[in-house]
Order: structure tokens, then sequence, then C-alpha cells
């Protein structure tokens, strides 16, 4: 395994783990996320042009596109809890009462 290789591996690992372990807020959790969503675009982006095809250049702007509306929404339920919880602390909601 080369180091870029495992750089992009232990980001997405150490994101994996953030969200799993730190959930304490959902800002947190959202920005554990995206951290793993950037650790995939970007060793996306170098596999396409390792491979030097341009069939798979796509995909990394479609994560990138997937990822934005991830943003977006994960951004819109933080305000709307917020606004109805108060916090953003995840031990604070319930699914059962919303």
């Amino acid at each position: 395994m080369t180091p870029v290789h495992f750089s992009f591996t232990s980001a997405f690992v150490l994101g994996l783990m953030g969200l799993a372990f730190h959930r304490t807020h959902l800002l947190s959790a959202l920005l554990c996320l995206e951290g793993m969503m950037l650790s995939l675009f970007i060793a996306l982006s170098l596999w396409a042009l390792q491979m030097e095809a341009t069939g798979y250049s796509v995909a990394p702007m479609l994560l990138l596109a997937f990822s934005a509306c991830e943003a977006s929404a994960g951004l819109a339920l933080l305000v709307a809890t917020a606004r109805t919880h108060g916090t953003d602390r995840l031990q604070g909601l319930n699914l059962l009462q919303c």
C-alpha cells in the first residue's frame, strides 16, 4: 500500500470512527460525514487520473454532487432540530416522539 492510499484510507477510517464513537452533537456527526466524503472524492479523483480513462472521471463529480446534497439536507435537519428541541445534542433526540 502506497503512502497516498494509506493516507486516504486512514482519513476515511478516522471519519468513520468519529461518526461511530463521538456521537454527541449532530454537527460533529455531519463534519465526520463530510470528512469521509472528501477523502472518497480525492481517492476517486486520483484513481481516475491513474487509470487515465475518461469514463471514470464522471464518478468523482457524481460523488461531489451527492455530497453537496447530503450536506444541505444535514444542515436543514440541524437547523430544524435546533429550532424545535433547542439543541443539537443527539442524546436529546427521540425518533418515537417526533
